[in-house]
């Protein structure tokens, strides 16, 4: 993608103001990144706004919008469905993840004129970023526990969503037909697409969020046991390393990234894409230029060590990272910052049985709390002060690196950020 210093959003021009805006966040974003402060993902789209308060609205104003939300695998999935929309035309994403308004902003302002754009948006956010947006689809991919010191509790966000779609009939919903969550958020809606990718994680939806009655399950199907909620017939589904769309039709994937979660979230990227008009069989061969988002999956070699980096934040996330990490000496790294939540409690809704027998090493502000919590699951471990002692502390080959979200980015920082 190039970016465009045109005064235009989408193919309609820029009132004088939001002109301006926009120029001064491209300006800010680009000093951000030469000067090494960061990715300037934030700090173009603050100013902008300060300048201009609707700018979000004006830059999204002519475009195709899609949104992508949900608590676990958004920033993975904008980026495949930014890659399937390709096939269309020029797409404007925030690709590094920053998905509240001031990343859309700046993401937008970055991009100039495109006919497209698909944005990661915070669930928490969600409602806003639509009304400034005017998306013709969103996707929904899941809810479920995170930063519990700051986050609305699941079934809170469910009903949040719910309510939005209520008031938004005209949007076009691509929603997770195996999370009783998603489905009730979806209900109100009146276009919905539905997919199954699975859901692993289940500990947060035990309970009907419409009447309180239990979930029951058989294989991937599920209902409440009062009849309130029943899983919804998927359109869109997977098997193995394939897509399978609504026609029944199969599309083997040949995905650079790891896990099974990232087939769902290829089912989710090739259906919103669909919507635009993108054909399968020419979305899906887009996905698998898709190597590394944002650090998260990226293979680094330093001293010897082949090092792959896997972000994890709340409970859902770890049990995936588990799944992609291979046998290997794995680094465990864990901050208490504002962007991870200040309550560690949630260590303790993870398994990390999968980890005995390997070598273990822990580190971050909060690797004391991590410490309680292998031990009382049965997990040996070292504690490293330092990722460089970490580096050190492995033999030679592969070091499966597993952190939330500030430790993640403090690693990347460590690596001078080269992935």
């Amino acid at each position: 993608m190039t970016e465009n210093l045109e005064p235009v959003a989408g193919d309609k021009k820029l009132p004088l103001r939001a002109t301006l805006a926009a120029s001064v966040s491209r300006t800010a974003a680009a000093l951000s990144r030469a000067t090494g402060r960061g990715d300037g993902s934030v700090i173009g789209g603050k100013l902008g706004m300060m300048i201009d308060p609707d700018l979000l609205a004006h830059l999204a104003a002519g475009r195709q919008i899609a949104l992508v939300s949900g608590t676990n695998g958004k920033t993975t999935t904008t980026r495949f469905t930014a890659a399937a929309l390709g096939v269309l035309g020029e797409v404007a994403t925030n690709s590094f993840g920053a998905n509240m308004p001031t990343g859309h902003t700046s993401a937008l302002a970055r991009a100039g004129s495109t006919p497209f754009a698909v944005l990661e948006v915070d669930e928490h956010w969600l409602p806003k970023v639509i009304n400034a947006t005017s998306p013709l689809v969103v996707a929904l991919l899941n809810l479920s526990r995170d930063q519990l010191d700051r986050a609305r509790e699941v079934a809170m966000m469910a009903q949040l969503w719910r309510d939005t779609f209520e008031q938004h009939p005209e949007i076009h919903l691509v929603a997770n037909a195996d999370d009783p969550m998603v489905v009730y958020a979806a209900g109100k809606a009146t276009d919905v697409t539905w997919f199954s990718a699975g859901q692993r994680w289940r500990e947060d939806a035990h309970v009907c969020p419409a009447c309180n009655s239990h979930i029951e399950r058989q294989g991937d199907d599920w209902r409440c046991q009062n009849g309130d909620l029943v899983r919804p017939r998927p359109q869109w589904t997977i098997d193995g390393s394939a897509v399978i769309d609504p026609t029944g039709k199969r599309h083997e994937l040949k995905l650079q990234l790891p896990g099974q979660v990232n087939v769902g979230n290829s089912a989710t990227a090739l259906a919103v894409a669909y919507f635009f008009g993108v054909d399968p069989t020419e979305g899906a061969p887009k996905l698998a230029d898709v190597a590394s988002v944002a650090g998260r999956y990226a293979q680094v070699e330093r001293k010897g060590r082949q090092i792959r980096l896997l972000l994890a934040k709340n409970p859902a996330s770890w049990l995936e990272a588990f799944d992609m990490a291979q046998d290997a000496p794995t680094l465990l790294a864990i901050n208490a910052r504002d962007p991870d939540g200040y309550d560690t409690s949630w260590l303790f809704d993870v398994d990390f049985s999968p980890l005995r027998g390997r070598q273990v090493l822990i580190t971050g502000e909060r690797a004391y709390d991590l410490a309680v919590r292998l031990q009382v699951n049965g997990v040996e471990f070292a504690h490293v002060t330092t990722f460089a002692k970490a580096i050190d502390s492995a033999p030679p080959g592969r070091l499966e690196v597993i952190a939330n979200y500030s430790a993640f980015q403090d690693i990347r920082a460590e690596l001078d950020r080269v992935v």
